[in-house]
């Protein structure tokens, strides 16, 4: 399933030279055996029938018994361990993002939704583009200079290295595995951004011959030439190529690439910096839903008859800025998880607040250039096909952003909760008022106190709801720790296929799949920014949940599949609601313990 996260508690940032701050941290640990075995059952017990738990137990037991086969794939993992930098972010990279072949759109990739800018017309467009760009590049200043802040999260530093990946990289379709360049570490960096609009792109030096950024006026009058070079909509939407199945992707890459002009064209957009998406105005909706379509937007583009095609969604980065006023970004996850893609929006947000420095007028610039494609049968075939899907993708999915405004994080606080515990209790409550059960459920967790660390699993669903929050932040800081059982067991099946060529039956039983058939993928995403990312359900019949916590209010983001008849995000929405107000009841009519 694939891998979404942040941070679940804020970071502080700390000025430090980023690569002799790397060399301090500790590796990965490689958790004991019998740890990971007894968590994992504990972890089964709320959502696994009593006889089918039985027979597990047993497996259990026979795989780690002395001298049998979990203790040699523990003694390989721990090998592995001694000799990399982090035995799992390999394999990592590899099963949950290149490997995975559903398509990156929607099933893998986040959107975010920032706040309504104010304007309704293509001048107040691209004003607000000129000063995001100038953002985006008083960031990238700090990722050359090595000056970024180094993030600590209770007192440890935090592996800073996926601020390094989420500039000039971009996603390359295969066959049966995907891959991801970095151009950024190459000898000579890209000095050039991808500008769309109207499904037509074109390559944007951002730089002056003598290596300064250009000016939020010069960016203006760039972008100005490419809105009058690309009036017509009547062109082929190239991008929509981006949202197919990963292996379809792969086949109709290598065909697209065969002719010079579009590998070339191909090469720059892959180049770039970051994509800049200029978007036609969305549908119009109701106050209450802008939001939610909004949402939608950043997340897949609304199909093609809107936004789909004005994408490369193999890009890392592709910040979005609507004609209407809706602006946000979606990334593509394989480089990077959420922190640092919230800390370059915060910079981003904060930059765009500052007034302009007025520069004396500079020399006049050369025309932004157009990338051309050549567009034969096939890859219209291949352009038509991709529309058909996204069109039926977008029918599917369901998305409702809703703020609660009752309280935010402020309420917990004041009862010495955890304000992220409190929320995923809700949401485990919502989620039993609304399908009558517990089931598996997945809230992240940052690795990055290790070096080049992703993540691991919190598992909220815990056998004593009345403990819950104890449970939770025990688990909480186990995840955080490198102490986990999901990345663990990952490990353990990995090393079984390089040593033994097959998995053992603890793989293969019906409780595994249980366990790892996320009904409920949640993720916090705590960002100084107003905002709210979105991202679709990990399973057929499951539920995506995203929030962001603010003092007085928290915005959720809740995703499901209309093809499933059991989900609906409308309603668990509403009983995410009723459930936050509930256990506000409840702690208010009891007395304060007394600490």
């Amino acid at each position: 399933s694939i891998e979404r996260t942040i941070t679940p508690v804020s970071a502080t940032r700390i000025a430090g030279r980023y690569l002799a701050h790397q060399k301090g941290l500790p590796s990965l640990p490689v958790p004991p055996l019998q740890q990971t075995c007894d968590r994992y059952l504990t972890v089964l017990e709320p959502i696994v029938e009593v006889d089918k738990l039985r027979h597990t137990q047993e497996l259990v037991a026979e795989f780690q018994k002395p001298g049998g086969v979990g203790e040699s794939l523990q003694k390989g993992l721990e090998r592995r361990a001694s000799k990399t930098e982090n035995w799992l972010s390999d394999w990592w990279v590899q099963i949950a993002y290149l490997d995975y072949r559903l398509p990156v759109v929607v099933h893998s990739s986040p959107g975010v939704l920032l706040p309504r800018l104010d304007f309704s017309d293509r001048q107040g467009q691209i004003r607000h583009a000129a000063k995001l760009i100038g953002g985006v590049l008083d960031f990238k200043k700090m990722i050359d200079n090595e000056t970024l802040p180094v993030e600590f999260l209770g007192g440890s530093p935090l592996c800073m290295n996926q601020y390094y990946e989420l500039l000039s990289s971009c996603r390359i379709p295969g066959l049966k595995r995907d891959s991801v360049v970095n151009h950024a570490k190459s000898s000579s960096p890209p000095t050039h951004i991808t500008v769309v609009h109207n499904y037509q792109f074109f390559v944007l030096d951002v730089y002056n011959s003598d290596k300064t950024p250009l000016t939020e006026e010069q960016l203006y009058t760039q972008l100005e030439r490419i809105l009058d070079l690309s009036l017509q909509t009547n062109k082929e939407p190239i991008g929509i190529l981006t949202t197919q199945h990963r292996n379809s992707w792969g086949k109709a890459y290598i065909n697209l690439i065969k002719d010079e002009t579009n590998k070339q064209s191909v090469e720059a957009i892959q180049r770039s910096i970051f994509t800049l998406c200029l978007d036609a105005p969305m549908p119009k909706v109701s106050d209450d839903l802008y939001r939610s379509s909004a949402a939608i937007q950043m997340l897949h583009g609304g199909g093609s008859r809107w936004n789909s095609g004005n994408r490369w969604f193999d890009k890392t980065l592709q910040f979005i800025i609507g004609e209407d006023g809706s602006c946000g970004l979606t990334y593509e996850h394989a480089p990077a998880e959420g922190p640092p893609i919230v800390a370059l929006i915060d910079h981003v947000v904060e930059y765009m607040k500052k007034p302009e420095i007025v520069r004396s007028p500079a020399a006049s610039l050369p025309m932004p250039q157009k990338l051309h494609f050549n567009i034969t049968p096939e890859i219209k075939k291949d352009i038509d096909e991709a529309k058909e899907k996204m069109n039926g993708l977008v029918q599917d999915l369901e998305m409702r952003v809703t703020v609660f405004d009752q309280f935010g994080k402020n309420l917990p606080k004041t009862h010495k909760m955890s304000p992220d515990a409190f929320i995923q209790i809700a949401l485990q409550l919502a989620y039993y008022r609304t399908h009558q059960r517990c089931c598996s459920t997945y809230e992240s967790a940052s690795l990055r106190m290790f070096r080049l660390g992703r993540t691991e699993t919190i598992r909220s669903a815990s056998i004593n709801s009345a403990n819950f929050v104890k449970a939770f932040d025990d688990t909480s800081k186990q995840a955080i720790r490198g102490q986990g059982i999901d990345r663990h067991l990952l490990g353990l099946k990995m090393q079984a296929v390089e040593d033994l060529g097959s998995v053992p039956d603890i793989f293969r039983d019906t409780s595994y799949a249980a366990a790892m058939h996320y009904r409920l993928s949640t993720s916090q995403v705590p960002a100084k920014t107003d905002c709210v990312m979105c991202f679709g359900p990990v399973v057929p019949d499951g539920y995506a949940v995203c929030y962001n916590p603010k003092n007085d209010h928290i915005n959720f983001a809740v995703a499901s599949f209309n093809s499933c008849k059991e989900t609906n995000a409308a309603r668990l929405s509403q009983a995410l609601g009723d459930a936050l107000v509930d256990m506000r009841t409840l702690l208010e009519q009891t007395p304060k313990a007394k600490l």
